[in-house]
C-alpha cells in the first residue's frame, strides 16, 4: 500500500513496506551513474551512461517535476539514504499518442528483491489516484525479460508492438479499470 505524508519535505513522494521514493537532488549523480553507467543493467538500452550523463538524468528529472508534476525518483530503502535505483512516471510520446509510462533503474546488486515490482506497482497507484491517469504502460524491449516479469507482476498486459527511439518495444499497459479505480 502506498502512502503520502504532508508532514515530511516536500521532495517525499511515497513509500511503500520497503521503500521511499523522492525527488532526485543534484547529489544523487554518484548514485544514478552507479545504475546508468553499468553496462549490464543498461544491456537493453542503445547505450551505457556516462557521469555527465548522470547529472543531465537527474536534471531532466527536475525538469519533470516542475512541467508534468512527475518523472523518475530517486529509490531508497526505508532504513537508508543510499539510493538503490529510480522509478517513477514519465510522459511519453508513443506513434504520436501521449502516454504515462512507469520506468525503473535499480543497481545490480538489488536485482533480485522484487524492489522494482514493489516500485512499480506504487507509482502506478500513485499515477490512477493522484494523477488520474486512465492508463499506465511501459515500454520494454522483447528480450528484457526481468522487466517484463517486473511488468506482468504488476497485472500489466502486452497491449501491442511498437518501434521507440529506433528499437522494437513491447507496450505493457494496464488501464485505471483494471486496477479496481472508481
Amino acid at each position: 500500500m502506498t502512502t503520502r505524508s504532508q508532514n515530511v519535505a516536500p521532495e517525499f513522494v511515497l513509500e511503500t513496506a520497503r521503500l521511499r521514493l523522492r525527488r532526485f537532488r543534484a547529489e544523487d549523480a554518484d548514485a544514478v551513474f552507479a545504475v546508468i553507467g553499468d553496462d549490464i543493467a543498461m544491456q537493453y538500452y542503445p547505450k551505457t551512461f556516462s557521469r555527465h550523463d548522470a547529472e543531465k538524468w537527474i536534471e531532466r528529472n527536475l525538469q519533470r517535476y516542475r512541467d508534468d508534476g512527475c518523472g523518475l525518483y530517486a529509490v531508497t530503502l526505508k532504513d537508508s539514504d543510499d539510493v538503490i535505483g529510480d522509478c517513477g512516471l514519465i510522459r511519453q510520446m508513443v506513434e504520436g499518442e501521449p502516454q504515462l509510462e512507469v520506468g525503473y533503474h535499480f543497481r545490480r546488486d538489488k536485482w533480485g528483491h522484487g524492489y522494482a515490482t514493489e516500485a512499480a506497482g506504487a507509482c502506478m497507484e500513485l499515477a490512477f489516484r493522484e494523477l488520474g491517469a486512465a492508463k499506465v504502460i511501459s515500454l520494454i524491449r522483447p528480450e528484457n525479460v526481468p522487466s517484463r516479469r517486473v511488468a506482468e507482476r504488476n497485472k500489466m498486459e502486452v497491449e501491442r508492438q511498437v518501434t521507440h527511439a529506433g528499437l522494437p518495444h513491447l507496450v505493457y499497459a494496464m488501464k485505471r479499470e483494471d486496477h479496481g479505480q472508481a
